[in-house]
């Protein structure tokens, strides 16, 4: 009788605990429930997180920030849209808290999620340096994420333009001067692997003041000028021009600076620059522009 109650007992003991039992723990197998987002105490549907800025930056109103929940696994189709994603914009402040609902049930636990963020305000393009995995793997479901400024293309142009004057030094190089009325031009023209890759020309134009203008080429084309203007030629510059332009003619780089102000260049002026580059390659080459 003894034995006989004692079974009823434990019989009655693991009823209970079956009924106490969560979902979860019945279904263990369910995806994102496995991967301890639920221990964080966060929904098993929402990837949460910060975006903030490794450098503090002076943005736009039109600055647009966009953060989305990807699939990178080499298994992925290319151009699987996200699980999620949302826009920011205007972005006001940071660091900048979100949060991307999913649905559970499109989650793969063997593929690998990330969290994207890119923040755009003009020209100028913030990325991630690391990746935010989520989700999968053993990640949880919360993420700080900062972003790093990338160089515009005007920026790589003139980092890529002062990388070749400080190569011409190696260049050969062959000079030529010219007068005319109230002008006195000088130039010097620097080879590499016989492409004509910079000109340096000096133009005295006598009490209407000096120039100093450096161009650079690609392809027997303008690629780049930075111009200084002087009232002579020992004088400090007045104002320094700087252009570059792509493959298709496109105005890429853009500086008027005069007066410790930085400006955009006028397309007249990077208009004139660009002749200027024409006419000098042709007139330093007797019309061969090679």
């Amino acid at each position: 009788m003894r034995k006989l109650v004692l079974s009823l007992t434990s019989l009655a003991a693991l009823v209970l605990a079956g009924c106490n039992a969560s979902p979860s723990s019945q279904q263990n197998g369910a995806g994102v429930a496995a991967s301890g987002s639920a221990t964080s105490g966060v929904a098993a549907n929402v990837v949460s997180g910060t975006v903030a800025l490794r450098e503090p930056a002076q943005l736009s109103p039109k600055a647009s920030l966009v953060i989305s929940l990807v699939n990178v696994s080499s298994t992925a189709q290319s151009g699987t849209a996200p699980l999620a994603s949302k826009t920011v914009s205007p972005v006001t402040t940071f660091p900048q808290s979100f949060e991307l609902t999913f649905d559970p049930a499109k989650v793969n636990p063997s593929d690998l999620y990330v969290v994207k963020a890119q923040l755009t305000d003009g020209e100028r393009h913030y990325t991630m340096p690391l990746q935010a995995p989520v989700l999968t793997n053993g990640a949880k479901n919360e993420v700080s994420i900062q972003l790093v400024a990338e160089q515009t293309a005007a920026e790589k142009d003139l980092a890529a333009f002062n990388s070749l004057e400080q190569q011409i030094g190696g260049m050969m190089v062959k000079s030529g001067t010219k007068l005319g009325d109230g002008v006195s031009r000088g130039w010097q023209v620097f080879r590499q692997a016989g492409d004509i890759k910079f000109i340096r020309e000096l133009v005295d134009y006598g009490d209407k003041g000096f120039t100093s203008t450096d161009f650079a080429y690609k392809d027997g084309k303008p690629w780049a000028a930075v111009q200084q203007k002087k009232a002579s030629r020992t004088a400090k510059p007045t104002s320094t021009d700087s252009a570059s332009w792509a493959e298709n003619g496109t105005l890429v780089l853009k500086l008027h600076e005069s007066d410790g102000k930085t400006e955009t260049l006028d397309s007249d002026t990077a208009s004139s620059l660009h002749q200027q580059a024409v006419s000098i390659l042709s007139l330093a080459t007797g019309g061969k522009n090679k």
